[in-house]
């Protein structure tokens, strides 16, 4: 299979290396030094988005005129996904979006949506998410604690909406807490717990590398060749 990547930071390089281990090939590094129009793009059978927000929609529109699947990882640029995802289906493109690849992170997202069915039953516990990702992370909260927020959400009756803020500072009673940190060197943690006044649940997920993310990109990107229309995670691993 033959790649581009479009975003050659620390995690491109992390998905190339992943990439080049299971026999695949690199057809294009975009990055600021290298601008996407430079490169040709006759042998490239799927791109793999990890660039920045701000960069997100307009890619994904150019793989999309150039019949190239492109599996998504930059978060930020979601309130153009509907209008992307239209634009891909009657252009009869294909693209994969994911606020998170990796596996485990997903597994924590069926897990997430479970206990927060279980919750639902039990009114004396509040919930809350937090999100703790390095300094250099751009966009807060995370995508990754927003799809944990709203699989809540969609689960538990006591919570409408969310609010990027600490629990005794929300606005709306309703609202699900996302608290989002930012630390030096911290790939990615999410919690989830729910508090009552006599005991509390709290379930994690903690990325020790990128190594996670590089794998589900790959992973994801090998699924999505030869498919037409808008997919997540959920597709590729049917759980």
């Amino acid at each position: 299979m033959n790649i581009a990547l479009f975003g050659y930071g620390k995690m491109g390089k992390e998905i190339e290396a992943f990439a080049i281990d299971r026999g695949h090939q690199i057809t294009a590094r975009v990055d600021s030094s290298n601008p996407k129009e430079s490169f040709d793009y006759s042998n490239t059978d799927v791109i793999i988005e990890f660039s920045k927000p701000e960069f997100a929609a307009e890619n994904i529109r150019f793989a999309i005129d150039k019949s190239i699947p492109i599996a998504i990882g930059t978060t930020g640029w979601y309130d153009d996904l509907d209008a992307l995802s239209t634009y891909c289906t009657s252009n009869s493109g294909g693209m994969l979006h994911a606020t998170n690849f990796s596996l485990g992170v997903n597994a924590f997202f069926a897990v997430n949506r479970y206990l927060a069915k279980i919750m639902n039953e039990l009114n004396e516990y509040s919930a809350e998410v937090v999100e703790i990702h390095h300094t250099e992370k751009l966009d807060a909260p995370s995508g990754t604690g927003i799809s944990l927020a709203e699989q809540i959400i969609e689960e538990h009756q006591h919570y409408n909406s969310w609010e990027n803020n600490k629990p005794t500072a929300l606005k709306n009673k309703e609202a699900l807490s996302i608290e989002s940190l930012r630390l030096p060197k911290v790939p990615g943690t999410h919690e989830i717990k729910y508090t009552s006044a006599i005991d509390s649940i709290e379930i994690k997920h903690t990325a020790h590398n990128r190594k996670g993310f590089a794998q589900g990109s790959v992973l994801a990107a090998e699924w999505l060749i030869g498919k037409k229309g808008v997919f997540t995670m959920q597709d590729v691993l049917k759980f």
